[in-house]
């Protein structure tokens, strides 16, 4: 037992000092929870099922840009219908994206991965065309565009 106590101090600084570089670094400063959504989603916010969804939409991205389809703004409108299914409206950074016709397939995956969700239709609308002004402050800040 001695011989562990010993060892402790050797460990513990690391562990529980703060200001400690190696301590930290795991932390990531820029956390998508502090950041508003998609400037121009609408979803029922109040919903204690849009947060999963989010989280959900989160593991889907795009192949063109380093940033998950939620926080590009590529959901246009996410509604939960009272027989708890949901009508995804959403767009494509570019009418050419090569996977146009994959994504509904994972969108729909995506938002039937939340237990509560029966079903989905998930529809690609052209109309408002997608602007980098869609983006959320995340987003942006992900691509270095502030």
């Amino acid at each position: 037992a001695m011989d562990r106590q010993d060892d402790t101090p050797e460990i513990e600084p690391n562990a529980t000092t703060p200001d400690n570089p190696a301590a930290t670094a795991a932390v990531d400063p820029m956390d998508d929870e502090d950041f508003p959504p998609p400037p121009f989603l609408k979803a029922d916010f109040k919903s204690p099922l849009y947060p999963k969804l989010v989280e959900a939409l989160k593991e889907v991205y795009d192949p063109e840009i380093p940033v998950d389809i939620f926080e590009l703004g590529l959901i246009y409108n996410m509604m939960i219908r009272p027989d708890m299914t949901i009508d995804v409206k959403m767009t494509l950074t570019a009418p050419g994206c090569p996977v146009a016709g994959e994504m509904p397939g994972w969108v729909a995956d995506a938002v039937e991965s939340v237990e509560e969700i029966k079903g989905s239709d998930v529809e690609i609308v052209w109309d408002p065309p997608w602007t980098p002004d869609m983006m959320s402050e995340f987003a942006k800040m992900e691509l270095g565009m502030f």
